[in-house]
């Protein structure tokens, strides 16, 4: 890639991002080769604040070695005082034409799958949010124990007042 490239691409990533005006909270975490069923994806963050709400969103990035159309998560919510909130979480990653629903250019694409909508953290402080890979194939009660593709998983606040 020339150095032109790079440097319009980073522009271009540069720009995009700044007009990003709902975004209150976005990170990524790198699942280096494969996610296996016991690794745990733990994002911290602090709460934006306790007045008003925002849509919450899981984010993944997946490659062609994802072998599935849909994805089972299992994700953890917890709050500064101790509370925990578990769901476990399902999502279609393609559509029935095998064409992958995210984003993105070339062979990796990203999801951004809606965890929780309009929500309100009635905790200020530090929350915690992880979220697992529970996949399993069909008519197996045990779990896949290391799932291909999926090479990073993020988690993003969003500020709805931001959207209108």
């Amino acid at each position: 890639m020339s150095k032109a490239s790079v440097f319009f691409l980073i522009l271009g990533v540069l720009f995009f991002s700044g007009c990003d005006k709902t975004r209150v909270f976005d990170e990524y975490q790198s699942i280096p080769g494969e996610w296996h069923r016991d690794s745990v994806v733990a994002i911290n963050f602090e709460a934006p604040d306790t007045l008003n709400n925002y849509n919450l969103f899981i984010n993944l990035r997946n490659n062609s070695d994802y072998d599935f159309s849909n994805i089972y998560l299992i994700t953890e919510l917890n709050y500064p005082r101790g509370k925990v909130i578990t769901d476990t979480l399902q999502y279609e990653m393609a559509a029935p034409s095998g064409k992958w629903l995210g984003t993105g250019f070339g062979d990796v694409k990203e999801s951004k799958l809606w965890y929780k909508e309009n929500f309100r953290f009635s905790e200020p402080g530090e929350y915690r949010v992880t979220i697992q890979q529970a996949m399993r194939k069909r008519d197996s009660i045990h779990g896949i124990e290391t799932l291909e593709g999926i090479t990073e998983a993020g988690f993003r606040i969003e500020d709805i007042k931001q959207q209108q």
